[in-house]
């Protein structure tokens, strides 16, 4: 008789640490923790219903997502927000993506381009914004949106590579929340994605990663427009 190894419970201390990193990372991604403030653990433990240890681990963890600041002597704050660093993270982002894109479709399969463009089709029928009158975070959106970026790469053969483009997408979703307003009526989205698809369809490397790095440099250029009027560079 085969024995089967028991996988062990988290101790409710990792639980809740877990759960407030996914809460609080949310409230940052998402702008509802403002660039730059102060992490007060009196008004965390208050907002999140947690305690000091808990709260500790996530923000440790939060710092080491580049999301959150560990100043000396002054606790956490939110990671502020500069035209220097989206310019920054947009560079390296189409740097290691266009990587990551080659080796995906060097070692494309059947199976994956059929996903590719389920996923595509998903994403091209869902609503962007949850209001017709005007831009609102609609999250099956941005659900399907991460889904495809993450398909377009999942072949490339390196779990840290991956792992690391993920890092950069959530670093630059700060910053393409902060100005969707402006991007939204401007972009056709869905088009730029069905590019992209098509290239990787047709065995087009070098058209396939022009393409997403002119899709990641666009929204970059957008948002950096409005970086100096909104004082956050």
């Amino acid at each position: 008789m085969v024995a089967v190894m028991s996988i062990p419970a988290l101790a409710p201390s990792q639980t809740l640490s877990s759960s407030l990193y996914d809460r609080l990372r949310r409230d940052l991604l998402t702008g509802r923790l403002a660039p730059g403030r102060k992490l007060q653990l009196r008004f965390l433990m208050e907002r999140y219903e947690a305690g000091q240890t808990p709260l500790r681990e996530a923000l440790n963890r939060l710092a080491s997502d580049g999301l959150v600041t560990l100043q000396d002597q002054r606790g956490f704050a939110v990671a502020g927000v500069s035209g220097e660093e989206l310019a920054e993270l947009t560079k390296t982002r189409c740097w290691v993506e266009e990587l990551a894109l080659r080796e995906a479709m060097a070692a494309a399969t059947p199976a994956w381009e059929e996903a590719l463009v389920v996923a595509c089709h998903r994403l091209v029928r869902t609503k962007r914004s949850a209001s017709s009158a005007q831009y609102e975070e609609f999250a099956e959106w941005e659900e399907l949106h991460r889904d495809f970026h993450r398909l377009l790469l999942a072949p490339c053969g390196s779990r840290s590579l991956r792992g690391f483009c993920d890092q950069l997408a959530d670093r630059l979703y700060r910053y393409r929340q902060l100005s969707v307003q402006k991007i939204y009526p401007r972009r056709d989205i869905n088009a730029e994605h069905e590019a992209i698809l098509k290239a990787v369809l047709d065995g087009n490397a070098d058209q396939a990663t022009g393409l997403l790095r002119g899709h990641y440099t666009a929204t970059a250029d957008i948002i950096l427009q409005d970086l100096p009027a909104a004082g956050t560079d």
